[in-house]
């Protein structure tokens, strides 16, 4: 896919981190080069991903919602949900008049039997369901002027509609009550019968229940919610492929793949495999192996704890935390505020489903403190910035922000 210029607003530009990746853009235009950017500042020392922030699809929902934005401001401006997991762009989007339909978990807030043809609603990166769609179309609206779903999900899509033709049924790897898994299970049930599973763990149940090591009755329990009426593990599964919600971690993906491979090779045989498992490893979303590739480089570094900056119920953002947490104490703040002083910062738990206070969380150590430090694919990259500022006002004697951009800005003239 070629790579589209976008439209960024303003107020999402970093002077600091931009000028990192501009770099790191230059000197590694294949990006096979996954070694973390340092930037030191003397007293603490930032550890940053190759790849990181905002990825095509959200540039290009942020991109069409703005330009909406601008060319209408006589027209009330709908969006289904939160167009990112990101409550900054949200909240300034709200700012600017854009009001929402739909809380993140499907509640409405809006009817769209309220809305009429001279109104526009805009899509966001997650995509909607058929039902939605079919709801707007009966107003006078088109689903897809103002569509900002990610290429990426609507690849998924594709994917799963040509499987369907062949007969295949789906398993979709991803969190059945999240926007996008919730449309692109409406999606696949249109032509497939369809179960969702979340983790590797729901991945053996299904595989066990497949070939007989537990008993059928235990689909119902674990996934009558999350699949289409009247699935039948044993017919259905016969011929299947696994296709996922982008945002999961990559590895988890394909562990999930896996195991219901094998599964179905030790019920049909591996001679007879590809005529009942589709390969289907083509849907992984670039942008998020890419960027898990970068934070398990990033959790090799000898950093004394990380910070992953991104909102709370941002799916991507949760599996960098993940992965960062088990190298070093990570703190997932969704932006500069919810750092409070050196001692006090406030951050989300994704296993307790909370927001914690963490004191003494900046460790008292010989300088430099080592951080680690990235975003969501939501997020923009000014509030990197703006919690890497936050911090340094807690050391003195700091180096300033053009001596340690310098650098970077040299290896650019170096090639230009």
């Amino acid at each position: 896919m070629a790579r589209k210029k976008f439209n960024i607003p303003d107020i999402y530009q970093s002077p600091i981190i931009s000028k990192v990746k501009d770099a790191n853009k230059v000197m590694d235009p294949t990006k096979k080069d996954l070694e973390p950017s340092v930037l030191d500042f003397g007293p603490v020392r930032f550890f940053v991903p190759r790849h990181f922030g905002f990825c095509y699809g959200v540039e290009n929902a942020i991109d069409i919602a703005y330009d909406t934005v601008k060319k209408h401001p006589e027209k009330d401006i709908y969006l289904l949900s939160e167009m990112i997991h990101n409550p900054t762009v949200n909240e300034d989007l709200q700012a600017r008049g854009v009001k929402f339909l739909f809380e993140t978990d499907g509640t409405e807030l809006i009817p769209i039997e309220s809305l009429d043809e001279d109104d526009i609603v805009i899509v966001p990166a997650f995509g909607t369901t058929i039902e939605i769609q079919k709801k707007l179309k009966k107003q006078g609206i088109d689903p897809y002027e103002y569509n900002t779903t990610c290429p990426f999900v609507e690849k998924v899509w594709r994917r799963g509609k040509q499987l369907g033709k062949k007969g295949y049924s789906l398993v979709i790897h991803g969190k059945h009550y999240h926007e996008e898994t919730r449309a692109t299970f409406s999606h696949s049930s249109d032509h497939s019968e369809c179960v969702v599973v979340l983790n590797p763990e729901e991945a053996q149940i299904l595989a066990d229940i497949m070939t007989g090591d537990r008993p059928q009755s235990d689909f119902e329990e674990y996934f009558g919610h999350k699949s289409t009426d009247g699935f039948d593990p044993q017919k259905d599964l016969e011929h299947f492929g696994v296709i996922n919600q982008t945002t999961m971690l990559a590895t988890e993906t394909e562990e999930v793949m896996g195991i219901l491979k094998e599964a179905a090779i030790e019920k049909y045989g591996e001679a007879n495999i590809l005529d009942h498992f589709a390969d289907t490893s083509d849907t992984l979303c670039y942008a998020t192996n890419e960027n898990q590739s970068a934070t398990l480089a990033l959790a090799e570094t000898d950093a004394d704890l990380s910070i992953v900056v991104g909102g709370y119920n941002s799916s991507n953002t949760m599996h960098l935390v993940e992965i960062l947490e088990q190298s070093f104490p990570t703190y997932h703040v969704r932006d500069a505020e919810e750092i409070e002083s050196p001692d006090k910062i406030q951050h989300f738990n994704q296993w307790d489903k909370e927001i914690k206070q963490t004191k003494n969380w900046l460790p008292s150590k010989d300088q430099p403190i080592n951080i680690a430090i990235t975003s969501g694919a939501s997020c923009p990259d000014v509030l990197v910035d703006e919690v890497m500022l936050k911090i340094l006002d807690y050391f003195e004697d700091t180096l300033s922000i053009e001596e340690v951009i310098k650098p970077f800005e040299e290896e650019m003239d170096e090639v230009a």
